[in-house]
């Protein structure tokens, strides 16, 4: 069991956390016809803006309240009611979803009042769906951000079902945490709908965010799930949660439907897909299609190929805690040890990581680590490869940001196939670090002593 520690560092170097109001927006992102609105100033929005941009390469829906010094200390309603106001008229979205950020927290503007007061003000805003939650970025860090915006999702926009005995069995509920990737979010759909079930993605990133272009623009999501969607999702037999986070969705939904759940803390590796291989089976009543059954043929002879060169390698590792828990955890099965193990925020999982100790902290300690512990090879997002270029070792790609690489949105490490690609993709970092930095050259072959040296070397040991 891991140790969780705090460093008592005065500021952050490196930054490897992202704040929640962005993970709450991304979020967001996953909702057909929506409009994210952060309340706070201009930067705040822009930043993430550009954040998601660069990692997406996509056209990225984002507004902001542009909350000015004044309007911070006097309050921010005329700012909420203005931006609401003008994106219903010019975007004109289904939905808007509305986070907070550390300028607006630290005034402590009652944003669920404002919403009320614009409703009564605006009599055909009645019934429009806003939906408000609070995000801090002083405290918490992006996985969080998303955790809080699908529960208030699901609070606000799920119905609770008239006769809970009329439950539809075909129908499955799913809740992907922060760490999974529009291509996970396909992958898992497309294996939901193999065994006969309808499943319903809150969010939806893969309907939204899978780099499809659409056939007019529009200036909200271009896709994702709708709002009549989300609130008929308790008439779903079961929910499936994906990663730890996602647990308090899960349990609101729960509470509010009694449609029951299963939750996956990983999904990445063969004994997490077989159980949900197995789930799937029973919940349909279909046995595993053959497909997946070669796919699972596929993975362990992967295994058997990666191990070879994953396996006694040092890891050093840096992400939120579970894209950590999900990707080091099979790492580790695969044979590498995690020296090097830090994360952005506290979470139940972060003891089941197989490591000593898991810090709470920022690239430059988890640089620091990797230096002391000689590790070679680095996981993190984008920001981590000036590091992986100072200590001379390969450096894998996870998370977001990924600015660097095209593709990041269809990275795939769920399923029998996702498992089986991480597994290439890292064996072949690996190798090629080795082949450039310990190749064999004739150079290398050649006998230091000299000829002459060596046929006496070896009467001598023949005479013996």
């Amino acid at each position: 069991m891991a140790k969780v520690v705090t460093p008592k560092k005065a500021c952050s170097v490196n930054p490897l956390k992202m704040s929640q109001p962005i993970g709450a927006a991304l979020a967001f992102m996953g909702l057909r016809g929506c409009m994210p609105l952060l309340h706070g100033s201009q930067g705040c929005t822009s930043f993430g803006l550009v954040l998601f941009v660069r990692h997406f390469k996509e056209a990225i829906p984002l507004q902001t309240t542009a909350m000015s010094e004044v309007a911070t200390v006097l309050g921010g309603y005329e700012n909420v009611e203005q931006a609401v106001l003008n994106i219903i008229k010019r975007a004109k979205p289904e939905i808007i979803g509305i986070a907070s950020t550390g300028v607006t927290e630290t005034k402590g503007d009652d944003v669920l009042g404002y919403i009320q007061l614009i409703r009564q003000n605006h009599p055909e805003l009645k019934d429009f769906p806003l939906v408000y939650v609070s995000t801090p970025d002083f405290k918490d860090a992006f996985q969080d951000g998303w955790e809080k915006a699908v529960t208030r999702l699901v609070e606000d926009l799920v119905e609770t079902p008239a006769n809970a005995a009329r439950r539809d069995m075909s129908r499955v509920n799913v809740l992907p945490g922060a760490h999974l990737t529009p291509g996970d979010i396909e992958e898992l759909r497309t294996i939901i709908e193999d065994f006969g079930l309808e499943p319903t993605f809150l969010p939806d990133l893969g309907g939204s965010l899978d780099g499809h272009i659409p056939d007019d623009f529009t200036p909200t999501t271009i896709g994702g799930v709708g709002v009549e969607e989300i609130a008929t999702m308790g008439d779903a037999g079961w929910t499936i949660a994906i990663g730890a986070h996602m647990r308090a969705a899960a349990e609101a939904m729960q509470k509010k439907t009694g449609v029951p759940y299963k939750l996956f803390e990983r999904l990445c590796g063969l004994e997490p897909n077989d159980e949900l291989i197995t789930f799937l089976t029973e919940i349909s009543n279909r046995p595993a299609p053959a497909k997946y059954r070669r796919q699972r043929g596929q993975l362990v002879d992967a295994m058997l190929d990666g191990h070879f060169h994953i396996g006694g390698r040092k890891l050093a590792i840096g992400a939120e805690p579970d894209l950590l828990h999900d990707v080091g955890s099979f790492l580790h099965e695969m044979g590498a040890h995690i020296e090097a193990a830090v994360t952005t925020t506290q979470s139940p999982v972060l003891e089941k990581i197989p490591a000593d100790e898991v810090l709470i902290g920022d690239l430059e300690d988890l640089e620091t680590r990797a230096r002391e512990k000689g590790c070679d090879l680095l996981v993190a997002h984008s920001h981590g490869r000036q590091a992986a270029g100072r200590l001379k070792i390969p450096f894998h790609r996870i998370g977001i940001p990924m600015f660097d690489r095209l593709g990041a949105g269809h990275k795939l490490s769920v399923g029998y196939r996702g498992t089986r690609d991480l597994i290439f993709q890292v064996a072949n970092l690996l190798i090629e670090d080795r082949e450039e930095n310990h190749h064999v050259t004739p150079e290398s072959w050649r006998n230091p002593w000299g000829d002459d040296e060596a046929g006496a070397a070896i009467a001598t040991v023949a005479a013996d």
